[in-house]
């Protein structure tokens, strides 16, 4: 007798389970797509990561941002992608992230970044999507680093610091494969008691071989 209701409490509450469960998933509600604006596409597959896009010149922030842009092929997201996943960004185009959104995608390794259009804070990182759908991130480095950077095909994987703004130290921009990215630790503020001030992210640019991509790309 006890071993009959034993099977038939199990039978009841699998079945309650379930029920639960589809009723969760008929309700759960599905995000529309983006309405008009450039071309979307979802997380690209079996690509190689481009190479880092570096730029040589000096000049304001706001100008090596432009010449940045107009080298890598993106322009500004309009303002109904206010918000938006990276996976559903229009192509040919840049959004921002704050400094610890991309720091725990990087270190948990997470697909699909959420992007702004306007940057929530002055140490936010710009994200490019190209016309591939692959990422790249916007930073700051020293002028030494451009020889290690730039090869499409690295022999071994560099160490670099990435600022999100340009200092004495680092005053060049560029642009780097998220793909290729791999941090460990959390960007850090380069001054603890200002939250909005510049930080610096310390992480490996991998070599061309031997790594998955975290967008579901092969190298």
């Amino acid at each position: 007798m006890r071993s009959r209701f034993a099977l038939s409490l199990h039978a009841v509450l699998l079945t309650t389970s379930l029920s639960l469960f589809l009723t969760s998933l008929s309700t759960t509600p599905v995000q529309a797509a983006p309405r008009g604006g450039g071309k979307t596409e979802v997380l690209p597959a079996q690509k190689a990561a481009p190479a880092a896009v570096f730029i040589e010149t000096l000049g304001t922030e706001t100008e090596l941002r432009q010449q940045l842009r107009s080298k890598t092929g993106v322009t500004e997201m309009t303002a109904e992608y206010a918000q938006i996943r990276f996976s559903q960004a229009p192509l040919n185009s840049f959004g921002f992230v704050p400094q610890q959104g991309l720091g725990i995608a990087l270190v948990t390794q997470s697909p699909d970044i959420m992007l702004a259009q306007v940057a929530p804070a002055a140490n936010a990182y710009e994200i490019h999507k190209l016309a591939d759908g692959s990422a790249m991130v916007v930073g700051f480095v020293a002028a030494d680093l451009k020889p290690q950077l730039t090869p499409q095909l690295r022999p071994k994987n560099i160490r670099l610091s990435l600022y999100s703004n340009p200092s004495d130290k680092a005053p060049h921009i560029v642009a780097v494969p998220l793909s290729k990215l791999a941090v460990d630790q959390m960007p850090h503020r380069l001054d603890p008691k200002n939250p909005n001030g510049p930080v610096v992210f310390e992480m490996d640019l991998q070599s061309s071989a031997n790594r998955q991509s975290p967008h579901g790309g092969g190298q």
